[in-house]
């Protein structure tokens, strides 16, 4: 057996989404992604593995849908047998309401907050006073954000974590690395990853970018460059592995 396959894995990044109970108004029409993706799902396609423990990652529901989707996925962690050991739920830190949301999510299986911050917001959005806000109150619960941007906007990823030296942030998807990228495109990505890298309470997420790959090359070939960058720049000890599943299966 390969190594990669005999290690025990926790994967960090899972999505699941039941289309009977959840509207994601992202999602397109046909392919990979068009259907509901369950745990039952996730433990055929990984099979063999070798992944004892899973968190879940919000899906970019519809915003009237942010309490639907967390205590869907509370309920998966209580069910028994359950591989979801936490999850990191949807919200936007910025909203007027963001306390009171917060209050009503209350949940030992919650572990944080996750906003899309390239699904149609504006640059620069994590840097407003609002955004700060509510930066502030998960600091005081302990719960971590999740950043996941586009590239030319990891230099707003390093200014959030310097603002706010005692919240606990992630950066996913290897800062959404343009693996495809032209070398100019490249060379920002590389001097964002290297800013985010020098903020000791970011880590980050090995993640996301494969489903950028292209069938016309090897998928190692394709990703490596990226991979090793990242975790060159932060070290193993901030880095943790996660499929992104089954948004994987783009790539």
């Amino acid at each position: 057996m390969e190594p990669s396959r005999s290690l025990t894995k926790i994967d960090t990044h899972q999505h699941l989404w039941d289309l009977s109970k959840l509207d994601l108004p992202w999602l397109p029409e046909s392919g990979p992604l068009s259907e509901s993706h369950t745990p039952e799902d996730y433990v055929r396609e990984s099979a063999g593995l070798n992944i004892a423990q899973t968190i879940y990652m919000e899906v970019d529901v519809a915003p009237g849908q942010r309490e639907d989707e967390a205590q869907c996925v509370f309920d998966l962690c209580c069910e028994a047998g359950s591989r979801i050991e936490g999850a990191v739920i949807g919200g936007d830190p910025a909203s007027d309401g963001f306390a009171e949301y917060l209050g009503r999510t209350e949940s030992p299986f919650r572990k944080g907050v996750r906003q899309v911050l390239h699904g149609g917001l504006p640059a620069g959005y994590c840097l407003t006073p609002e955004f700060g806000r509510g930066l502030t109150l998960l600091g005081k619960k302990n719960l971590l954000f999740d950043f996941c941007v586009r590239p030319n906007e990891l230099a707003d990823v390093a200014t959030c974590a310097q603002t706010f030296p005692g919240n606990r942030f992630v950066l996913d998807h290897c800062g959404n690395a343009p693996i495809h990228g032209s070398e100019s495109e490249i060379e920002g990505w590389k001097r964002g990853i290297e800013a985010v890298a020098q903020c000791p309470n970011v880590v980050v997420k090995l993640s996301g970018i494969a489903a950028q790959a292209t069938p016309d090359k090897p998928l190692a070939e394709q990703l490596a460059p990226f991979v090793t960058f990242t975790l060159d720049a932060f070290g193993p000890e901030r880095a943790m592995w996660a499929s992104d599943w089954p948004v994987c299966k783009l790539g």
